[in-house]
């Protein structure tokens, strides 16, 4: 993984050094001129490629930056050393029964933009507050993390091998964030290679689905404002967590996004995400897509994986020698 996306890196380095102001470095989405957008045989905005958002910039802004939009090339090195060091200290350190976590042999990290964080909107970069009535939720909506021992349905589906959801799917994470864009007349694919998901998104109006009928990437529907490609998608299947490679929709949650090709090398890529359930206001995220030298490949990653096995299997044992422990008193 992280050996096969070296070159992707180094194009995210570029893109980033070369536009130390803002690492899209573009006007917002909808504002590039038609004039330069290529265009497919049947004259749509030309998005067809293999792309990759590899980041190190997080979500949200982090407290010490609390006054910055923008980081310096110098903060931003800096910034990733430290990211690395810790990456290196999850390994499993014998004796413990910890199993650590991934390193940095695993982790395609790409690199820091110049911009403190993902989130444009709010301006101060961070997620919206949440409304007092999620507040109150969200404890036992986050409870299954600590349950022990946890079984299937205590999971969260991006553990399950099942989906990301959305925004999840679309947003960075720590490997394989890439993604392929197919189109044909009336419609746009987007393949996304973590958790093989693909999204079929229709461009001729009908619709959106029965707000009954619910999809783990909900229901999109797509349509051209100049050269942007706007996607609306509802009809969400509720997902717990909000972990940044996770990211939970319920009931509610609206997912706006918009893409504009600005050059042959990078997408500029906005998603904006509504749910007056959970956040006292939308928020929006700019994530810039580089060009992908190279292929996307099967995330071979099923419900069957060994990680609930195993959590299972420690369980009975811990209750096995908690039990001889009784018999032997």
């Amino acid at each position: 993984m992280t050996h096969r996306l070296f070159a992707a890196a180094l194009v995210v380095t570029a893109l980033a050094v070369g536009a130390p102001a803002e690492v899209a470095g573009q006007p917002p989405a909808g504002e590039a001129g038609s004039s330069a957008a290529p265009r497919t045989a049947w004259g749509d905005p030309d998005l067809q490629g293999r792309w990759t958002n590899t980041t190190t910039t997080p979500l949200e802004r982090p407290a010490d930056l609390a006054d910055r939009d923008f980081l310096t090339d110098e903060e931003r090195a800096a910034r990733d050393e430290a990211g690395d060091v810790a990456r290196e200290q999850r390994g499993i350190d014998p004796g413990t029964g910890e199993t650590g976590s991934y390193n940095n042999f695993w982790v395609e990290r790409g690199v820091r933009m110049a911009r403190t964080s993902l989130i444009v909107d709010p301006p101060d970069g961070r997620l919206p507050p949440l409304t007092p009535a999620e507040a109150q939720r969200r404890p036992g909506r986050e409870a299954y993390r600590s349950r022990v021992p946890a079984g299937p349905e205590d999971r969260n589906l991006y553990e399950r091998c099942i989906s990301r959801s959305l925004p999840g799917a679309m947003l960075p994470g720590f490997y394989n964030h890439n993604y392929q864009i197919f189109q044909a007349p009336g419609y746009v694919v987007i393949l996304v290679e973590m958790v093989h998901d693909a999204r079929i998104i229709p461009l001729d109006g009908r619709p959106h689905a029965d707000p009954r009928i619910r999809q783990w990437l909900g229901d999109s529907r797509g349509r051209w404002e100049g050269d942007t490609l706007v996607v609306e998608t509802t009809n969400l299947i509720p997902v717990n967590g909000r972990a940044l490679t996770v990211f939970g929709a319920g009931e509610a949650t609206e997912v706006v996004e918009r893409v504009t090709r600005i050059d042959d090398g990078t997408l500029d890529y906005r998603v904006t995400v509504s749910d007056p359930t959970e956040y006292t206001r939308p928020w929006t995220a700019s994530i810039p897509m580089a060009s992908l030298d190279g292929l996307l490949y099967e995330y071979a990653c099923h419900e069957g994986n060994y990680g609930l096995e195993n959590i299972l299997a420690g369980a009975r044992a811990e209750e096995g020698a908690a039990g001889a422990g009784v018999a032997s008193r």
